[in-house]
């Protein structure tokens, strides 16, 4: 009987050894795609949809892990996603200093106003100039001009794997972002006036890159942001478009 009992033992210790080598090994896993998951979307979702494409500055079309930093950029990157909220557009960029938002509080402000994208499917989704809550509306970046008057209006919108997209969903609204082209059409309404603008950029950028708040006052110009790849919060996707006409 005593033999019994200690072969059960062994038994039991083997299986229990086997079991937390599997979660070891699950686990391993997981963390390997959770941070090279950028590499695997960008290859599955943004290279064949870049080709061909006028794309500024864009993710190179082989392992990006090669260029400098890109590894440490893809472990931070990770690291953020697990530590910082990004529901709040702020902390899209995480060197900002807040100068973009001390501009233009001179001229007079409306709380929201409406967005549309019809290659997006996008329809009247609400942009708010007041606060930074992705999970209820795109966001304004503060500080930045509204459209129709001469400036940027920088927009913020968050993004997922293009499976889930929902152009309903804000959390999800510009998760196709990447299938836009230069020439498609964007429409901003304010206060009852509708505007057509024309995309004529689309690039990738690192989130150290602040330019894209900067203000040109010779027209009137609207700039998407989102992260990218689809999924990830690695790099930020911006479209910028230019203001064609008022429409009635």
């Amino acid at each position: 009987m005593r033999r019994l009992y200690l072969k059960k033992q062994k038994s039991d210790k083997k299986r229990n050894l086997r079991l937390a080598g599997v979660l070891f090994i699950l686990l391993g896993v997981g963390v390997f795609l959770y941070f090279f998951f950028p590499i695997v979307s960008y290859q599955l979702f943004l290279t064949g949809q870049y080709t061909g494409n006028k794309i500024e500055v864009p993710l190179p079309k082989y392992l990006v892990v090669r260029q400098n930093n890109s590894f440490s950029s893809l472990i931070s990157s990770g690291v953020n996603s697990l530590t910082s909220d990004f529901t709040d557009a702020r902390n899209w960029y995480p060197n900002l200093t807040g100068q973009a938002e001390a501009k233009n509080f001179t001229k007079e402000r409306v709380a929201s106003y409406l967005l549309s994208i019809p290659n997006l499917k996008i329809e009247d989704a609400q942009v708010s100039t007041v606060d930074y809550d992705l999970e209820k509306h795109l966001v304004q970046y503060l500080g930045t001009s509204i459209p129709g008057e001469n400036g940027t209006a920088v927009i913020f919108g968050h993004s997922t794997i293009p499976n889930l997209f929902n152009p309903k969903n804000y959390k999800t609204i510009f998760a196709n972002m990447h299938t836009l082209k230069i020439g498609d059409e964007i429409y901003a309404t304010v206060a009852g006036i509708k505007y057509k603008y024309k995309i004529f950029s689309v690039l990738i950028t690192d989130p150290e890159d602040t330019n894209i708040l900067s203000q040109s006052y010779d027209h009137s110009y609207i700039t998407l942001v989102t992260c990218t790849p689809p999924g990830t919060i690695w790099k930020r996707l911006i479209v910028r478009a230019t203001l064609e006409s008022a429409v009635n």
